[in-house]
């Protein structure tokens, strides 16, 4: 019998505090080379995975993050999709959410694991939670049942459990456990063992990869709240050139019912603008109509969707945009489950 080839995994570091180490001499943060990782982890040596790195050239913190960088994370996973058998992506935690979301949307096809991860302290900080992290996600990156990968799908990996990337949000900047899945059960958490929830995982229909990069962030976000004015709510819906708008809502999908506010939002769609109402809640689903808060917005074209999380309704919105659909066409796919996103009754 054949010995098992070794699988192999690219680890890509875009930056954020798990790529950060101490100077000695200075004690301020900077950048170092990935080149040198297995001198920070060298658990590392120990795998019997293949691993090879790219850097971004000038790496950013993640509160910079921009659709032109997840292009540049789509195009990195394209061209090293058939050298490798997984993807670690090395990334600050504040937006690594709208990372994995989008990421989930522009890789359709996807059969390969690629696995978000990255840290609250910097890897050269002698409490960093970036070595575990680092070391699991390699793990669930490289793993294999029957010579197929396990996972499929884009994930966040953080403090031991391993989540569907467009079913996160990040809840906590002080913790290690930094992440939620408030809506979706969390794929695989790491123990003795790393105990895979099979159920859970995506499971791919279409086996060939096809990566769309076409990104368009023409959206505005309406969050409200008790007291919102007329005049605040027009500056955002009457933005020159938006295409679509995300409506934070109270509880189940609510909104006051105020004429003006009601006008506003008819005359927003009537321009061909989408109208996506997500809840503000970490937990649950829009359902338009079961209140009479609700009815009215359901009445007027307004979009419910269902369990999304504000993450994956603003990267969604921004690839279907970008495919230059039709707002019908839009409408449509927005309430379909794509990548995993959404729970469909």
């Amino acid at each position: 019998m054949a010995p098992q080839q070794k699988s192999k995994v690219l680890i890509i570091y875009t930056g954020g505090t798990i790529g950060m180490i101490q100077d000695p001499h200075s004690h301020s943060l900077k950048p170092f080379d990935f080149n040198a990782l297995t001198a920070q982890i060298p658990e590392l040596k120990k795998f019997d995975i293949e691993l090879s790195s790219i850097s971004f050239k000038k790496p950013i913190d993640s509160s910079n993050m921009h659709p032109t960088v997840w292009v540049e994370i789509a195009n990195t996973i394209k061209t090293n999709y058939n050298k490798v058998d997984g993807f670690v992506v090395l990334h600050g935690s504040d937006t690594m959410s709208f990372t994995a979301s989008s990421l989930s949307f522009m890789l359709q096809g996807l059969n390969k694991p690629i696995i978000l991860t990255g840290s609250q302290l910097p890897i050269g900080i002698i409490r960093t939670d970036g070595k575990e992290n680092i070391i699991t996600a390699i793990e669930i990156a490289g793993a294999k049942h029957k010579g197929q990968p396990i996972v499929k799908e884009v994930c966040i990996y953080f403090e031991y459990k391993l989540y569907r990337g467009n079913r996160t949000i990040k809840y906590n900047s002080q913790h290690f456990d930094a992440f939620k899945s408030p809506n979706y059960p969390v794929l695989a958490e790491a123990g003795i063992e790393i105990n895979y929830n099979k159920h859970a995982l995506l499971k791919p229909k279409n086996k060939k990869l096809n990566v769309y990069t076409e990104l368009n962030n023409d959206i505005a976000v309406l969050k409200l709240f008790p007291g919102i004015s007329k005049k605040i709510t027009q500056s955002i819906l009457q933005t020159k050139g938006i295409r679509a708008v995300v409506m934070e809502t109270f509880g189940a999908g609510n909104a006051t019912t105020q004429d003006w506010f009601i006008d506003e939002l008819k005359q927003t769609i009537k321009k061909g603008i989408v109208v996506l109402n997500v809840t503000q809640c970490q937990e649950g689903e829009v359902m338009q109509g079961k209140y009479e808060t609700s009815a009215q917005l359901k009445k007027i074209g307004v979009i419910g969707g269902y369990d999304l999380t504000f993450e994956a309704a603003v990267t969604k919105l921004m690839f279907l945009l970008g495919q230059s659909k039709s707002t019908k066409e839009v409408i449509k796919q927005l309430q379909k489950n794509i990548s995993g996103e959404l729970t469909m009754v």
